[in-house]
């Protein structure tokens, strides 16, 4: 949840905990109706496991540790030249621990077609207000949003573990937009694509993607993966 970007001086909140409770009590606060989506434990990556996660999924949320290498792909990543998509919602992470908050903020940016957010709502204010900046503005934006920074610390101490503002842990996300599956990382300077995927396939491709980031560290325990999933109607 931490990130290399910020000053010594930067911003930092208290990070989020990656329990699928505080986070839907957050987003549902901010103006995602629970009606509308959810946030459900993905209990293992094996088929029979995710085939448990409630469908359709919109989005997948994923906490791995930050390693050295983790931060040299992550640098090899930045070296490439690559377009940016408009029709992706992306923004940087400038403040310290909010990982958790951008990648909800990713995920639900990238689904507003697919959900309906409360209108006049917190959320509903705040892509309307972003839609046409660039990542950095975006970032900027988030910084100085007292509402959304009193919100993430009332959810940051809603969990089971005490919060302490050092971590090595990082949240992505990852989204399906127009046919293509896209890694979502404030402290990268874009999104990254991983190919070909559908709103039905999009659990299963991000996992593969997950895969090789465990496979990459297999000394560590610190992963977690998250998935948003649209409510069946009349489903509460």
């Amino acid at each position: 949840m931490a990130t290399i970007d910020e000053s010594a001086s930067a911003k930092r909140w208290l990070p989020l905990e990656a329990n699928p409770d505080v986070m839907n009590q957050f987003l549902w606060g901010l103006g995602l109706p629970e009606s509308e989506a959810e946030c459900y434990d993905v209990y293992g990556l094996d088929d029979e496991l995710l085939e448990m996660v409630p469908k359709p999924v919109l989005a997948v949320l994923f906490l791995y540790p930050i390693t050295p290498q983790s931060e040299a792909e992550r640098l090899q990543q930045e070296a490439e030249k690559k377009e940016l998509s408009n029709k992706v919602y992306f923004m940087k992470q400038t403040v310290g621990n909010a990982c958790g908050t951008i990648g909800l903020l990713h995920a639900v940016g990238n689904i507003t077609s697919e959900i309906k957010l409360l209108e006049g709502s917190f959320l509903d204010r705040f892509f309307k207000s972003t839609a046409q900046m660039d990542p950095l503005e975006r970032a900027a934006f988030l910084e100085n949003d007292r509402e959304m920074e009193v919100a993430h610390s009332v959810a940051a101490t809603a969990g089971d573990t005490e919060a302490s503002d050092n971590v090595d842990t990082h949240f992505i996300c990852f989204t399906c937009v127009e046919g293509q599956l896209f890694e979502l990382d404030g402290r990268k300077s874009g999104p990254i694509s991983h190919g070909q995927t559908s709103p039905g396939s999009l659990l299963q491709d991000a996992t593969k993607v997950i895969r090789k980031m465990i496979q990459k560290n297999p000394d560590s325990l610190n992963f977690n993966v998250i998935a948003i999933s649209k409510k069946a109607e009349g489903a509460f």
